[in-house]
């Protein structure tokens, strides 16, 4: 059995932890019109199934916890369930849009089936349609949940042909058998470490590099323990969530990149920087440079592995420089802080913990985990995170898709995420927030525009 590994399993924790958390991330993929008949789409992804084995898989969890769930074969399988049909009240506007992926996105997902739901939504304007992709946590990350559009859309107007398809379920395994494999692989544990231990002995100079490197990532993990300022940021969740969306040309994110030499990526934390800094002047609040500490998710992925269905994330825990007031400041701020912290192999650090954790017995390993999860979390005020989506158009039944737009969960006292996603000239930050403490949550979106703005004619200034 194929089982999830400690940070997957973390994000089932989570929800375990905080019973009014929801750990699923999404997108909604809007289409040009005519939407087509529903049945003719739910024949689309049945005919693509057999390229996404995990949409009909289950999670097995195993007695007493001596393992980590494993994926197995769900024998009462049905499509119909995971594929709903709705349809947004008029006029089918961002208000309605928000409001249909609050819903659908707060609401937990039932762990009996497997962990995916397709919305096939009807009703928005000029006779435009939109899929919601709905995956939990633990299934994939943004990565390789943004590559399974490219299974279940097609590159041109043209559709691929169903895939041949001759699935039958595997017998699923008795609790007798799931217990005694869990005993036999917590028996055995040690096994792969020394394995590994014994890899990397053969080759000391990379070892003696990866522990210095992981040694100084940790040190500068460290100083994340310091709690935030206070602010409303964070704070007690209410359980439901807002949604909202902005989004920049990347044609005009190039035109800074290429002023001021900084990445995408960097001019994309600098408009959220500038987007917070607007939320908390408008709410009375003065901006301090350690009210804002961001967990940014970095891709471990090697090149080739996108399509690999779960969860390959480190993490880098920069201050975002909301105390500036001047955006060229700020974007320089965010470039200098994220470049010190690849510098001291943050990233690193934070791979090599989920990879230790991988090799250890996995009871002690969860235990750790559900423990530190119930400690008061006071060191990260929002989740920043930047998925990079596809460049050239995609299309389901001939029908062009428009845009996307990213949905990233929240949980933990931190109110709200922002997820930043590309697709073809288009940089859509999807925005969720808590329900009760984020009424002014496009004052947020608005800002991020306004600092975008503000970072272009400084830089055609320059130029």
């Amino acid at each position: 059995m194929e089982r999830l590994t400690p940070l997957a399993t973390a994000f089932l924790d989570a929800e375990d932890v905080d019973p009014r958390a929801s750990l699923a991330i999404g997108s909604l993929a809007v289409f040009e019109g005519p939407a087509p008949p529903f049945e003719e789409f739910v024949e689309l992804i049945a005919g693509r199934l057999v390229l996404i084995p995990r949409y009909r898989q289950k999670l097995r969890t195993v007695p007493l916890g001596l393992a980590a769930p494993a994926w197995v074969d769900d024998p009462d399988f049905d499509i119909r369930w995971h594929i709903r049909n709705t349809a947004l009240p008029q006029p089918g506007g961002p208000q309605e849009i928000g409001r249909l992926m609050s819903r659908v996105m707060s609401r937990r997902m039932n762990r009996d089936r497997p962990l995916w739901e397709y919305w096939f939504c009807e009703g928005l304007p000029d006779g435009r349609w939109a899929l919601l992709s709905k995956l939990h946590h633990s299934v994939v990350d943004g990565v390789s949940g943004t590559d399974l559009y490219q299974l279940v859309l097609d590159p041109t107007r043209t559709p691929r042909p169903p895939v041949p398809d001759t699935w039958v379920p595997a017998p699923e395994p008795s609790t007798l058998s799931v217990t005694a494999q869990a005993a036999w692989e917590l028996a055995t544990s040690p096994l792969p470490a020394v394995r590994a231990v014994a890899g990397s002995l053969a080759d000391p100079r990379r070892l003696a590099r990866l522990t210095a490197e992981t040694a100084r990532g940790l040190l500068s993990m460290s100083s994340a323990l310091r709690p935030v300022r206070s602010t409303s940021l964070t704070g007690p969740l209410e359980g439901s969530r807002r949604y909202t969306w902005t989004d920049i040309s990347l044609a005009d994110v190039r035109i800074v990149r290429a002023a001021y030499g900084v990445t995408v990526n960097d001019v994309a934390l600098a408009a959220v920087t500038g987007g917070f800094r607007q939320l908390l002047l408008s709410r009375g609040e003065e901006p301090d440079a350690h009210a804002l500490r961001s967990l940014v998710p970095v891709s471990t992925r090697e090149p080739g592995a996108e399509s690999i269905p779960d969860n390959r994330v480190s993490l880098m825990l920069p201050y975002l420089p909301v105390d500036l007031a001047d955006p060229h400041e700020r974007l320089q701020a965010v470039r200098e802080r994220v470049r010190g912290l690849r510098a001291r192999h943050e990233p690193e650090a934070g791979g090599s913990v989920t990879t230790v954790a991988e090799y250890g017995p996995f009871p002690p390993v969860s235990w750790g985990i559900r423990l530190g999860m119930r400690l008061p979390q006071r060191q990260v005020a929002t989740v920043t995170t930047n998925v990079p989506g596809p460049r050239s158009t995609l299309y389901a039944l001939g029908r062009e898709v428009q845009e996307m737009l990213p949905y990233v969960p929240i949980a933990d006292r931190v109110r709200i995420g922002v997820a930043m996603f590309s697709y073809r000239d288009t940089l859509t930050f999807g925005i969720t927030g808590d329900y009760d403490t984020t009424p002014d949550l496009n004052v947020l979106a608005d800002g991020i525009a306004a600092s975008m703005a503000e970072l272009l004619a400084v830089a055609r200034e320059a130029g």
